[in-house]
């Protein structure tokens, strides 16, 4: 049932500043030290990664610097699901997601028209309430962007079906729309540097080559770890459908770089699909 309700910040003064100059100013610091490759062409997705902003808000700026003062009508950010399991899609049945930089409205008019459009898709809270990795997303967004919707989704289910389905879903009903997919995703967890190195460089060269039917195939047989696998990979599908023709993973790192400490470190990395110029 769609509703009035705003989602409130569930994890403002955990994963990022609650006071709004404050937590501006960290994402304009993280924004101003990036220098992320140049990219000729238009961008259609990117991937984004969603822990605490001390680990990993400088790799979540390469992809957000890139899209700095661009302007979309939609933002798209798919999500998975942490905290509740459930069989298919979720998209909010509120009428907007609230940072501490201020409400983000849903795009209404694009929920309406993907409401029937397919069985695994549903509108409600399930997945909504307490998910970090779509939130964290937000107040990057809120910066670099000039006015925008929110589409937020969480996957509660991210086997191969329902990522295919949504990527063929999202294509058909993004043609000739002018908007973003952003794909919340950690990667490998809780393993040492090292190891962590050797499993992400894995999905890094999957990425770079664009190669989203063995990416998909990877993480299902488990030889590769991404908490947001599901995203990547529906992303990457959707925007190829949608035209893009580049993969590139801006940067790659993981909580070390941040913390020090080597011994249990969560990877993470920062990738756009565009299509070259």
């Amino acid at each position: 049932m769609i509703t009035t309700e705003i989602r409130p910040p569930a994890v403002a003064g955990m994963f990022y500043e609650r006071e709004p100059v404050k937590l501006k100013k960290t994402i304009d610091e993280f924004l101003k030290n990036v220098k992320p490759p140049k990219i000729s062409g238009e961008i259609i997705g990117l991937v984004s990664p969603h822990a605490g902003y001390f680990y990993s808000g400088k790799t979540a700026a390469y992809g957000y610097k890139l899209i700095e003062n661009k302007n979309y009508d939609t933002v798209i950010v798919i999500s998975p699901s942490h905290y509740e399991y459930f069989r298919g899609v979720s998209i909010y049945n509120g009428s907007a997601y609230q940072t501490p930089l201020g409400i983000v409205e849903i795009d209404h008019e694009l929920r309406e028209q993907l409401k029937d459009y397919n069985s695994i898709l549903e509108i409600s809270k399930r997945g909504h309430g307490r998910e970090h990795a779509l939130e964290v997303q937000l107040p990057f967004l809120q910066v670099v962007l000039n006015q925008f919707k929110l589409l937020p989704i969480v996957m509660g289910d991210q086997s191969k079906d329902f990522v295919f389905a949504l990527a063929e879903i999202l294509a058909e009903i993004l043609k000739n729309k002018n908007i973003l997919m952003v794909a919340s995703s950690d990667l490998s967890h809780y393993y040492s540097h090292d190891v962590a190195n050797s499993l992400d460089s894995r999905i890094e060269k999957l990425i770079n080559n664009y190669d989203d039917d063995s990416l998909i195939d990877e993480l299902e047989e488990e030889k590769v770890q991404a908490c947001g696998g599901g995203p990547i990979v529906t992303v990457m599908r959707a925007s190829k459908i949608l035209g893009a023709n580049k993969s590139k993973v801006l940067y790659r790192n993981d909580s070390s770089e941040a913390s020090g400490d080597k011994h249990q470190v969560v990877g993470y990395l920062s990738a756009a699909f565009y299509k070259e110029i």
